[in-house]
């Protein structure tokens, strides 16, 4: 992988983190296009650590946000505040479990699997179209959709699967107001994210990798920069409602996947 290659992934990895198209189906898609020839552990890592730059775009976008809610925890009230966080925390679970104990069959899944990312993109095209013909209630996240959103990101691990597009659809499937749910979306991943470089830096495993230092750092850069343009956009579609698009694009690009690897 060139520098090239590497800015074009993170642009990638930026735009589709916060659009319903799977961004890591993407990034398997672009390499699979760049002729990347990383070994699935390589490009799981490349991976992470654009993941790393769009979860700091989200806590630029969202600082308000941030800011609001630690203010609130440092009340040590049980105040609405510490109610969102727990709501964050309950959904981290499902995720952080199939991390920790499926961390090797994942990464099996990052090394070019094409064939299984267009089925996957098509799944996640089903879960859009359903979530877009969904009535808005208005209805703020509860305890128990949280664990449910949170199981729908364990699944999004999978590439393919969109992360935004699987918990905002289970969010709004749910009955939850559309904006409420991307924003809830767009929070509850960020503390996976650190956690996932944290504990990647702790096993040694990045600096253990192959991966060039300059590589890595234009695509964390290209992929930050793309995050924050994207971020805000999705929030003002999300209000609009215009999951149905994402739907199409989402049928598209798998159905060519299938066809493209296929025909290999």
């Amino acid at each position: 992988m060139d520098a090239l290659d590497a800015a074009i992934l993170g642009i990638i990895q930026g735009l589709t983190e916060f659009l319903p198209v799977s961004s890591s189906g993407h990034l398997e898609l672009g390499k699979a296009i760049l002729g990347d020839t990383s070994v699935p552990e390589e490009s799981l890592l490349f991976t992470v650590v654009l993941h790393f730059a769009t979860a700091l775009s989200t806590l630029v976008v969202f600082r308000k946000d941030v800011i609001d809610i630690f203010k609130g925890l440092f009340k040590f009230e049980w105040n609405d505040e510490a109610k969102f966080s727990l709501k964050i925390i309950i959904s981290m679970v499902p995720a952080a479990l199939v991390g920790l104990f499926f961390e090797e069959q994942l990464e099996i899944l990052f090394g070019g699997n094409i064939m299984f990312v267009g089925f996957m993109l098509l799944i996640t095209a089903l879960l859009l179209w359903l979530a877009d013909k969904a009535k808005n209630t208005g209805k703020s996240v509860s305890y128990s959709n949280s664990f449910v959103i949170g199981v729908a990101q364990a699944i999004a691990m999978l590439p393919g699967i969109s992360r935004s597009g699987a918990t905002i659809s289970t969010s709004v499937l749910l009955g939850n107001d559309k904006t409420k749910a991307a924003r809830f979306s767009f929070l509850m991943v960020v503390p996976l994210i650190f956690g996932k470089i944290a504990k990647d830096l702790l096993d040694g495993n990045i600096a253990a990798s192959t991966t060039e230092t300059s590589i890595l750092l234009i695509g964390f850069v290209a992929a930050f920069l793309a995050g924050l343009v994207a971020c805000t956009w999705m929030i003002s579609l999300v209000k609009k409602s215009k999951l149905s698009y994402f739907a199409i694009y989402c049928f598209v690009v798998g159905l060519v996947a299938i066809i493209f690897e296929y025909a290999q």
